[in-house]
């Protein structure tokens, strides 16, 4: 399972993390969520210890989502040294999310 990022973790576990890191933001009201959500738990555990995949919930947590600019959900964040270098909005299947992913290995 992808790991739990709150606005309390999210700058140790994504912005000071010495791996990549993916962080699905998601709510879960949103239909495509519950469609990319089973994705990302799968990602997670393929690169454990290679990458960090996590999960924000952006209905309890907005502090991030806003500074991100996320404002369409679900919408997938890559980070590298605490700086975003990709950004997939919507839906994608499993191989776009792995591809970006396998780029900072």
């Amino acid at each position: 399972m992808a790991q739990a990022i709150t606005d309390a973790t999210f700058e140790e576990v994504v912005l000071k993390s010495d791996k990549p890191v993916m962080v699905d933001f998601w709510a879960a009201w949103c239909g495509p969520c519950r469609m990319v959500g089973p994705i990302i738990d799968q990602l997670s555990e393929e690169y454990a210890g290679k990458a960090v995949i996590g999960k924000v919930d952006v209905d309890a947590n907005q502090e991030f989502a806003a500074k991100y600019g996320v404002r369409n959900i679900p919408t997938v964040l890559v980070f590298k040294d605490g700086e975003v270098v990709g950004r997939q909005v919507g839906v994608a299947p499993k191989q776009t999310y792995a591809d970006s992913l396998n780029a900072l290995l």
